[in-house]
């Protein structure tokens, strides 16, 4: 093996990388690539000082009126069961986490021997068959600040049977709309 071949790879290597080196160099002289750094689908990012505006949907809840001729009594019951953890039904029976709520169609709202929350103490009216309506198809929606930790009734069908069986749950239930 001659001396003088390591010799002759190394050169022959670092050559190569310089030719390389240099047709770059001379390839981005004479194509000038520019690099555009704007984003292919840009993003727009609002001001600090903009004002964020909220669109407020309005909720439009149906009513049951209709419904309550034809409520199935037994559903409303097996419904009630998810209530029964905070709410008791018997007359005369113990609050507990929420109200007792026997004889609730058409009691004076927040007007009891409970403590509500601030929001739901300072309603006035009654506990009609649409203001339970409304009330169960989002509490948080109805009354904002309210305690009650419920997600709600979406199915107009189901809240017109609770309300049904509720009205059943008084010593003179309140009369059919």
């Amino acid at each position: 093996m001659d001396a003088l071949r390591i010799n002759k790879i190394a050169a022959a290597l670092l050559s190569g990388v310089l030719l390389i080196m240099v047709f770059g160099k001379i390839g981005n002289i004479l194509v000038d690539p520019k690099i555009d750094i704007s984003n292919a689908y840009p993003i727009e990012v609002p001001e600090k000082n903009q004002i964020k505006s909220k669109v407020v949907e309005e909720v439009v809840i149906e009513p049951i009126l209709a419904l309550l001729a034809t409520a199935n009594l037994e559903s409303g019951q097996k419904i009630s069961k998810k209530c029964v953890a905070c709410h008791g039904f018997d007359a005369g029976g113990p609050n507990k986490v929420g109200p007792n709520l026997y004889n609730i169609v058409n009691k004076d709202q927040g007007k009891a021997d409970y403590a509500y929350s601030k929001v739901l103490a300072s309603l006035s009216g009654k506990w009609s068959y649409e203001e339970l309506n409304k009330f169960l198809y989002k509490p948080k929606l109805y009354s904002k600040g309210t305690k009650m930790n419920y997600a709600g009734l979406s199915k107009t069908k189901d809240r017109a049977n609770l309300i049904a069986w509720l009205r059943t749950k008084s010593d003179s239930p309140v009369s059919l709309p």
